[in-house]
């Protein structure tokens, strides 16, 4: 994976993931929601890492 695809793809994962957090810590959404959209997140950047490794 180039270093501009890791740190695009990385930016992306910290930007959802403080994003879920902030909508739990306000109230938004419980912690089964969050947890369920941080695993999203978590497989999306999981995806993105191999799917770039693959292209090396």
């Amino acid at each position: 994976m180039t270093d501009e695809a890791t740190d695009a793809a990385v930016e992306r994962f910290l930007d959802r993931a403080a994003a879920a957090l902030d909508d739990y810590d306000e109230g938004y959404a419980d912690a089964d929601a969050t947890l369920a959209t941080l695993r999203t997140h978590v497989d999306e950047l999981s995806a993105s890492v191999e799917e770039a490794d693959g292209e090396e």
